[in-house]
């Protein structure tokens, strides 16, 4: 890089609770070269727990409080605020993470002077065709478009209409030794025995994680497996329809619904299956974080983990949406435990080569110093 001093570059998200894509900018901000890059963040909406560690690795944030943030008219009003702090900064880079502040960054790099912007998209949105459209409608004022794994790339390009050439792919990471050196954690909590076969979900309970999906599938067997019993970590506009489900389908008992942990890598160590019933993904945090710990997973054919699982090798995969499928896949799995923990660890290995963190900041790094050298 020709500049002598380092370059400052800002991260834009729509909030900084803990998520996957937060957690993830976390990571790269705090981790680009110093001598490199002068990093800051900013946040559209109120100041959110991810704002701490930031600071604490002397990474400056600005949350612009912006109320109705998910809203046009609240995105429309957040940014005023971003292109005056963007105007104050100056950065030569805008990295912006996630559909609000993707489009909000947009909207106003170019008239806050901003040489080179990049969106961050991490997940094959499927809730509204508008969002595609917009994507779409706003993709000229954007250089790049960093892409969690070739699937969303595929899914961008054919649905939304980006154009292929600024689509490139970085992956998620995972801090490998968190996870498989985590102690299991206690679940008599939640009265589960601990001779239990235990089924682990955890995620947002909403449509796209289709927690239902499981619930049916174990349905299915649990007659055949006294000893099992489901675990669903997160929360969601879903939990008073997964408790009514687990009532009709006699599961009460078995089902044990946590809400929001952060103690996940104890959760997985506990587990006896890991198991990922998405619609629809982008590269899932969680399925990395399993495989760090060790734990055999079935998960849905989503994007991106066909890029972390090898069918039968190091993970079962199934169908979309086919309760049958996932029944079968949750009984093999616990009727003879040999095959799925040799998985786990091959996955395991690979995991801790393929996904490490210093990797993923070094392919950012890359691509921002080849932007900088190419157009300034």
């Amino acid at each position: 890089m020709s500049d002598p001093v380092p370059l400052p570059i800002c991260f834009l998200i729509t909030e900084l609770d803990i998520g996957g894509a937060e957690r993830a900018l976390v990571k790269i901000a705090t981790g680009l070269p110093r001598e490199r890059w002068t990093p800051s963040v900013i946040c559209l909406s109120g100041r959110g727990p991810l704002a701490e560690p930031l600071e604490a690795a002397g990474v400056p944030v600005m949350c612009l409080g912006a109320n109705r943030v998910f809203s046009p008219g609240g995105l429309w009003k957040a940014t005023v605020g971003l292109t005056r702090e963007l105007r104050r900064q100056q950065p030569r880079i805008l990295q912006t993470f996630l559909f609000h502040a993707n489009i909000a960054g947009r909207l106003t790099a170019r008239r806050a002077g901003v040489p080179h912007v990049l969106s961050g998209i991490r997940v094959a949105d499927r809730r509204g065709r508008w969002r595609l459209a917009i994507d779409r409608w706003t993709e000229s004022l954007v250089e790049r478009h960093v892409c969690v794994s070739r699937g969303v790339a595929d899914f961008c390009v054919r649905e939304s209409g980006l154009s292929e050439e600024k689509v490139v792919v970085i992956p998620n990471g995972v801090d490998v030794e968190k996870y498989r050196d985590a102690e299991p954690a206690d679940l008599s909590e939640f009265g589960i025995p601990t001779e239990a076969e235990v089924v682990l979900a955890v995620g947002r309970l909403d449509p796209q994680k289709d927690p239902l999906l499981l619930l049916n599938a174990v349905g299915k067997i649990v007659a055949a497996r006294p000893k099992l019993h489901v675990l669903f970590v997160g929360d969601g506009p879903l939990r008073g329809q997964i408790e009514e489900t687990a009532r009709r389908l006699g599961l009460e008992s078995r089902v044990h619904l946590a809400g929001w942990r952060p103690e996940i890598p104890q959760f997985l160590n506990a587990a006896t299956l890991f198991v990922l019933p998405s619609r629809w993904e982008g590269m899932p945090n969680v399925v990395l974080e399993a495989a760090a710990a060790g734990i055999p997973i079935a998960a849905t054919e989503t994007e991106g983990v066909r890029e972390i699982i090898e069918p039968g090798r190091t993970g079962t995969l199934v169908k979309i949406g086919e309760a049958e499928a996932l029944s079968e896949a949750i009984s093999v799995a616990l009727r003879d435990r040999s095959l799925p923990l040799q998985m786990a660890v091959a996955l395991q290995h690979e995991v801790a080569e393929r996904f490490t963190w210093d990797s993923v900041v070094a392919q950012y790094d890359r691509l921002y110093e080849s932007l900088v050298i190419r157009r300034s």
